[in-house]
């Protein structure tokens, strides 16, 4: 008996060992580390650290706006790309689960955004934003195209939306239309025959029923909005003066630029607890309006 026990702990060590180990190792370990530095003075560079308590988020609530200013950007970008992507994504699914001719292609064409990495992108879109834009204003005489949109806080603001959404529906799009294609068709029949309308057939069955897609879609779409990095670098730098600089940048910066590793991990907690209240939040709610078909 004991030897078979062994013989199962040794199955398990060596299947999901080595998994274990470089999540420890990659995840686990860096993470304990950061908390032990967030109560630190740490440059990041040199040998001496020195212990500081609590004073590193003293600074961040008392002392820090640009935080809060990057912090409320965040938030900003979030309730828009979280709604945005999922309501796109959606209806780009629900078009795509139609019997039309050329769906396969739309998909492709619909997903392949988010193969493209995220710097790669935002150097495309900026000079989408600088000289495709221009161009297209010169020609048409619109004045959506001559805003500066990268040169103002407001349509700076407005181009990370844009990008963002663009990149990320066609990631939720292939979730939902999973979803979409295993809703009852013998609930959608009876519906029909019942005299249900389309609007009333999708807000009443559909959605209710595909509900495990929307939970997995707002969490991806909220975990993805907060920790939006590298679009931000490559499109407006978090500029003009800091108008649209995320959390993650401010992070970034004041770690990595300003050399105050032990400030930076520390905001990096925060934002950390912060971002997790929030997910549990919501996956609470959503998973309560689950049904079952």
């Amino acid at each position: 008996m004991r030897g078979t026990k062994l013989s199962q702990l040794g199955q398990q060590a060596f299947f999901v060992g080595p998994a274990v180990l470089f999540f420890t190792l990659i995840t686990i370990i860096p993470f304990i580390m950061g908390m032990y530095y967030s109560f630190t003075d740490w440059n990041g560079v040199s040998g001496n650290v020195s212990w500081v308590g609590f004073q590193n988020f003293s600074t961040i609530f008392t002392n820090d706006p640009d935080f809060w200013s990057s912090f409320w950007f965040t938030v900003r970008f979030t309730v828009l790309g979280v709604i945005l992507t999922n309501v796109v994504g959606f209806f780009l699914a629900y078009l795509l689960t139609k019997p039309l001719k050329t769906r396969n292609m739309l998909r492709t064409i619909f997903f392949m955004p988010n193969v493209i990495g995220g710097l790669l992108l935002g150097f495309i879109w900026q000079f989408i934003f600088i000289k495709g834009f221009a161009t297209m204003g010169e020609l048409t005489g619109w004045s959506f195209f001559n805003l500066p949109w990268l040169g103002d806080a407001t349509t700076g603001f407005w181009a990370i939306v844009m990008v963002f959404v663009w990149q990320s529906s066609g990631y939720l799009m292939v979730i939902y239309i999973a979803s979409l294609s295993n809703v009852s068709k013998e609930v959608l029949e009876a519906a029909d025959i019942d005299g249900a309308s389309r609007w009333q057939v999708l807000r009443n069955i559909v959605v209710p029923l595909i509900m495990p897609a929307v939970t997995i879609g707002l969490f991806l779409a909220i975990s993805w909005s907060f920790k939006m990095f590298d679009l931000n670098l490559s499109l407006t730098k978090g500029g003009p003066f800091k108008s649209t600089e995320s959390v993650a940048m401010n992070i970034y910066n004041e770690a990595f630029l300003n050399n105050r590793y032990g400030l930076g991990t520390a905001k990096a907690l925060l934002f950390f607890v912060i971002v997790a209240i929030i997910t549990l939040i919501q996956v609470r709610i959503t998973k309560s309006k689950e049904v079952e078909a």
